[in-house]
């Protein structure tokens, strides 16, 4: 299974592989490298994989550097990308070395920033490891760090040259880590691809066991829909904003509850608050009013476990509400007064739009808590 685009008329591939991974050598030799090679890996990730994807980047002769990193959100910082960077620097890496990153979206958002920084760009390869990184970060070109309590807010588009997705990873990935990837999936159908909504429904067994047939299917038809919504519109002008649908709300509810909990246990995944976000965002497009979408939402989100709002904290509600309202309008889509956000009320008829109503946005956000 093989998907393919271009961007400035340059191709970039995503392959799907079972437990024969030698498509990432023929690939490294196809590459015009010097195959000199910096490995970063997630060090919550199987021993055992990272040394099979090792031994395949030595068998084409390749010089192989490792570092170890904790995907944790703590780490994606500039400390974490100088650290990279003062690593190829020591090493001698040049504009034709290959940065390989075997993560989730936070070591891809680190790894993506450092290669297209060393040298304005070397070459970049992926391999994510979480759901919401192989159904959405992992292309698209984002890099990006937090900085000053505003997530992203530092950041390049550079595009990986290769993404790999593994059975061997689908297979082992944690319940929790499977699940909370499935809000972007269910993104994807709502703002486009409706096939996706009738296979979260109809296969939810078969998806819950982490099935890689059908997984990898989900993958590519999210990718797909990625794909259509930026690949003319790289640099978030128009179009390529509606994939933030249900984010504005998200990144604000993540960073509210990150800095309200004292129980750490509680923070929220990111897919996590993305299916928290969208119900929000159509609750704020239809003015709180009932609507089908929104009914359509809960119910697949209830399938899968996966919260619907933020009862069940433990926290001052008061100053989680007041925090989630700052954080909103600190979003980086925000270019005038109001924060931008995706209307939908309708299935895949999304539109830009504005939030200007403060009582309404208290409103949402009060129903959620």
């Amino acid at each position: 299974m093989k998907l393919t685009y271009e961007i400035n008329k340059i191709k970039h591939s995503i392959f799907c592989l079972n437990n024969d991974i030698s498509r990432i050598s023929k690939d490294i030799e196809e590459t015009k490298s010097d195959k000199k090679i910096l490995f970063l890996f997630d060090k919550n990730i199987s021993k055992k994989i990272v040394k099979k994807i090792l031994l395949q980047l030595k068998s084409c002769g390749c010089e192989v550097y490792q570092i170890e990193f904790l995907g944790s959100k703590k780490n994606k910082n500039l400390k974490a990308v100088l650290k990279i960077i003062d690593f190829l620097i020591s090493k001698g890496f040049t504009k034709k070395s290959i940065i390989m990153s075997f993560g989730g979206g936070v070591l891809g958002d680190l790894s993506a920033l450092a290669a297209s920084l060393y040298m304005r760009g070397l070459i970049y390869m992926h391999i994510p490891t979480t759901i919401t990184s192989m159904v959405d970060s992992c292309i698209g070109g984002k890099t990006a760090i937090n900085y000053q309590e505003i997530i992203n807010s530092i950041g390049t588009y550079y595009h990986p040259h290769k993404v790999y997705l593994l059975d061997d990873i689908i297979k082992i990935l944690p319940d929790r880590e499977f699940y909370s990837g499935l809000p972007e999936v269910l993104k994807c159908g709502l703002i486009k691809d409706r096939s996706i909504l009738n296979l979260l429904e109809k296969k939810s067994k078969i998806i819950s066991i982490k099935d890689p047939n059908i997984t990898k299917v989900l993958c590519l038809k999210s990718l797909k829909t990625k794909i259509f919504f930026f690949k003319n519109d790289v640099y978030e002008q128009n179009k390529r904003l509606i994939l933030n649908f249900g984010h504005t709300f998200a990144h604000a509810i993540e960073m509210a509850v990150a800095k309200n909990i004292e129980n750490k246990s509680e923070i929220l995944r990111h897919g996590e608050a993305v299916g928290i976000g969208m119900l929000c965002e159509i609750q704020y497009a239809n003015k709180l009013k009932a609507s089908s979408i929104y009914n359509k939402t809960k119910q697949i989100l209830n399938l899968y476990n996966l919260p619907t709002d933020l009862k069940f904290l433990k926290c001052n509600k008061s100053k989680l509400q007041n925090d989630i309202f700052k954080f909103i309008f600190l979003d980086k889509k925000r270019i005038n007064r109001f924060p931008r956000y995706i209307y939908l009320r309708n299935y895949g008829k999304p539109k830009i739009s504005e939030m200007s109503n403060f009582d309404l946005i208290n409103h949402v956000i009060n129903k959620i808590l």
